[in-house]
């Protein structure tokens, strides 16, 4: 089977790292409908050969036409023009440099079939628990349809009952008949005629027992499967938003929850209706132990309750409460007060809620009022909330797409000043306050019988007062729907427990792959779980994470700010400054220092790979490279880690391209050659450097020749003494590298590479402006 269809077959969890792979640079478009030409290529050969990666470029091109065509015969308009779209992009962006193509095509191929072979590796150990998941829910739908199906026969029935007891009422009225009018019937025929009507009857007194029997097992059905709904379906879909509120797959769909109860509830209320006709047939015609009024009050009296018991728990928080600002952060609210003369706060937050059943008889305005801290009862201490907005909501099935719901765009959060009650006499610091917002309404259907109380409650949210909390706070939402699913538990941090690392390390993978379009690969993880629990010779047996060393604690190596502030730092310098190159898999990030001589010990000198500090608490990256000594050693060079400041200034790719290093006397040079493994510098990024055309205009803007000035260039220098330099550094591929050291001494490779040697740790940057000579 193709590569491609495989991975098509995937759980959605590694459909999701494959949609990691392709960004503008190379659509999936294209590997979706060129799957097969593109696997029957060596690519890796490819992006060896500029002229053959040049013939592969165009041959795409055509098979860009070709595709362009067969859309056209089919009349889609907006597929052609997609595929105009793509060639041209490819043409702006690879027509010069075909091997590049050639190298991400390469490069995600590979990709692809590490994603294959983790998902076969964990097939085995995942099958029977992924097998028995879809059983379940193919049993679940067939239990749904059996229901149904019982619906069905039952109907029929009771019209079988309902034709054969007027059947009934006909023969027995014109026995009477003829008994009294002595039409010449003789005796015998009169016998006769009486023994079919009492055949007759006694056949409907069997229907009738068996339509009974047949509720009352339909009503055992119904009940089993809401129980089902409401104890397994239902706390399952919720946990599924839960994961997906911390950054998890977005798969908490509610429109299956929605069929299934549903369908339970149109099962209730035509089970209701066959009463209310067997009521009918027995004011027409009952008997001695009929089992129509032994059994219609209980069997209506059942059905109501399960009715009632599905109706109070289809109200749910479809989308729980976030502010606009911060999509990516729900359930954490900001409330400013300012001391001024009008007190309001400066947020928004929608949600929407949803009501599950979908009936006509339900289609009416259903009201519903949010109220915050409802279940409150230890206040002491604790922060308290007004809601400012509008509060209450109309649920209109019409003005929600056919569904019950309601969205609340405008409500706002304000706390009440109460003298003595400070914010830090609390049993817990503001970040790990969990509140509730729950919702209320009443269901009331006289026609029906229902009277039933409505609420649902979203999961809690911590209220911050600045912006500068919001990462406690986020980081507290992560530990609670992490580690708990009751939406109730209001006091977990007051003894919060502690994480297993395989748990932390999924969702801090689903931190960065929730912002951006790559997770964290187990490498990464590992020098997490290093830098949580210690090296793997020295960590606990059990593995166990406590909140405060995740949030709250030093970092192992006594720096002053703890590990998820060092991990969110560096995820907003990324979401910043870094986002395309930690897309497209440039940053290798998340590596520890004797890991990383590790990798660059036996590659070319001048090769380097970018990591992040662990000692910036707002972000930062360095880029690490390695050179050789006379006697052959590796002497690795680090510079200081640029921190948002400096890369506000000029982009990272514009400082690798420009980086120099230099000693008075000597012409400063650029160490940087290959990026790890074995890219040359410009192939990996170059397309990120300024196109000549963007230099022009920005010198015209910048410095118009009437000013008189010099265009200028900021770049990054590193200084050294000048017995540390060599005057010509000439670069070498790695092949040739390789090479050399095959045929010559460790002792001769500094006369013939001309090398940077014996540099020690560069830990000394500074910015300087170079003069263009025009």
């Amino acid at each position: 089977m193709a590569q491609w269809c495989q991975l098509q077959m995937l759980d959605c969890k590694y459909l999701e790292q494959v949609d990691q792979l392709y960004d503008d640079s190379f659509p999936m478009d294209i590997r979706q409908y060129l799957s097969k030409w593109i696997e029957s290529i060596d690519w890796d050969t490819v992006a060896l050969q500029d002229s053959l990666a040049t013939v592969r470029f165009h041959d795409l091109l055509a098979q860009l036409d070709d595709q362009h065509s067969r859309f056209a015969l089919e009349n889609n308009f907006l597929l052609q023009h997609n595929i105009r779209k793509i060639k041209r992009n490819l043409q702006d962006r690879f027509q010069e440099d075909p091997v590049h193509m050639a190298m991400i095509i390469s490069r995600n191929l590979k990709e692809e079939l590490k994603i294959l072979d983790s998902a076969k590796s964990l097939e085995q150990e995942g099958e029977n628990a992924v097998s028995a998941m879809v059983v379940e829910k193919q049993k679940l739908d067939n239990k749904v349809k059996e229901m149904k199906d019982r619906v069905q026969v039952a109907d029929q029935n009771i019209k079988n009952v309902e034709d054969l007891q007027d059947e009934y009422d006909f023969k027995i009225n014109t026995l009477k008949n003829r008994e009294n009018e002595m039409n010449g019937m003789t005796p015998k025929e009169l016998e006769k005629e009486k023994m079919v009507v009492g055949r007759m009857c006694f056949e409907l007194k069997a229907k009738r027992q068996d339509v009974v029997t047949q509720l009352s097992e339909l009503l055992q059905v119904t009940q089993a499967l809401l129980s089902e709904l409401i104890s397994e379906e239902l706390p399952e879909w919720k946990q599924r938003q839960q994961i997906a509120c911390i950054g998890g797959p977005p798969n908490a769909c509610v429109d299956q929850l929605q069929n299934w109860f549903t369908a339970v509830a149109e099962s209730l209320q035509q089970v209701r209706q066959h009463l209310k006709k067997l009521q009918e047939l027995e004011q027409k015609l009952t008997y001695d132990h009929d089992p129509i009024p032994q059994k219609k009050g209980l069997l209506e009296a059942r059905a109501l309750e399960l009715l009632k018991n599905l109706l109070s728990n289809s109200l749910v928080v479809e989308r729980q409460p976030c502010m606009p600002t911060h999509p990516q952060r729900p359930l954490v609210l900001k409330t400013g007060v300012q001391f001024t003369v009008k007190l309001r706060a400066n947020f928004l937050f929608p949600f929407s809620l949803r009501f599950l059943v979908k009936l006509q008889e339900f289609n009416y305005q259903l009201k519903v009022k949010a109220v915050f801290d409802k279940d409150v009862t230890e206040k002491k201490g604790f922060r308290k909330f007004n809601i400012l907005g509008t509060n209450t909501k109309v649920m209109n099935m019409e003005e929600s797409n056919g569904s019950l719901a309601a969205e609340f765009r405008h409500l706002q959060l304000k706390e009440q000043k109460v003298a003595g009650n400070r914010t830090n006499e609390g049993p817990l610091i503001v970040t790990e306050e969990l509140h509730s917002l729950s919702f209320e309404s009443e269901l009331q259907l006289n026609q029906s019988g229902l009277d039933i109380k409505l609420e649902a409650m979203s999961l809690p949210v911590v209220v911050i007062s600045n912006v500068c909390q919001l990462p406690s706070g986020w980081a507290s939402i992560l530990w609670y729907n992490m580690l708990t699913t009751e939406p109730k538990n209001l006091k977990f941090f007051l003894s919060p427990p502690a994480a297993k690392w395989s748990q932390l390390s999924e969702v801090l993978s689903w931190q960065f792959s929730s912002v951006t379009k790559r997770g964290l690969n187990q490498e990464q993880l590992n020098m997490l779980a290093d830098k949580l629990l210690g090296a793997k010779g020295q960590r606990q047996p059990d593995g166990l994470i406590p909140w405060t060393k995740f949030c709250k604690q030093q970092s192992a190596n006594e720096k002053a700010f703890p590990f998820w502030l060092w991990i969110e730092g560096i995820l907003d310098l990324i979401k910043r400054h870094l986002l395309s190159l930690w897309n497209d898999g440039s940053i290798m990030g998340f590596i520890s220092k004797e890991r990383e001589k590790g990798l660059l010990s036996d590659k070319c000198p001048g090769t380097f790979l970018l990591r992040f500090s662990e000692s910036s608490r707002e972000g930062a990256i360095t880029f690490t490279w390695i050179e050789h000594d006379v006697h052959d050693k590796p002497v690795f060079h680090s510079v200081e880690p640029y921190t948002k400041k400096e890369l506000s200034a000029v982009s990272l790719p514009d400082i690798i391209r420009t980086y120099k290093v230099m000693a008075a006397e000597n012409i400063p040079e650029n160490p940087l050659r290959f990026l790890y493994p074995n890219i040359p510098k410009d192939k990996a990024f170059g397309k990120y450097y300024p196109k000549p055309s963007e230099t022009i205009e920005q010198m015209d803007v910048e410095s118009p020749p009437e000013s008189g000035y010099m265009k200028t260039e900021l770049i990054s220098v590193s200084e050294v003494h000048p017995s540390r330099l060599h005057d010509n550094m000439m670069p070498m591929s790695p092949d040739d590298y390789r090479a050399l050291r095959q045929y010559v001494g460790p002792s001769d490779i500094d006369a013939v590479t001309n090398n940077l040697i014996g540099f020690e740790e560069f830990d000394t940057e500074m910015s300087a402006e170079f003069s263009d000579q025009n």
